[in-house]
């Protein structure tokens, strides 16, 4: 299996560093509560939670 965690910092208008690392350290939290030999998709939002900012996936390893 593969994870992706993909967040465009261009999308975000403040403080690009701080809300990837707010990001980051939420989904850091979140993956011992995750099936992690299952796919799956899930949409990373910003601070707001009023925009995509990007997405972490798992995938079947290719």
């Amino acid at each position: 299996m593969k994870l992706t965690i993909d967040i465009d910092l261009d999308a975000i208008a403040d403080d690009p560093a701080g809300e990837a690392g707010r990001i980051l350290r939420y989904w850091a939290g979140a993956l011992s509560q995750m099936d992690l030999s299952a796919e799956a998709e899930h949409a990373l939002m910003n601070s707001t939670y009023d925009a995509e900012v990007g997405t972490i996936k798992i995938t079947a390893e290719k």
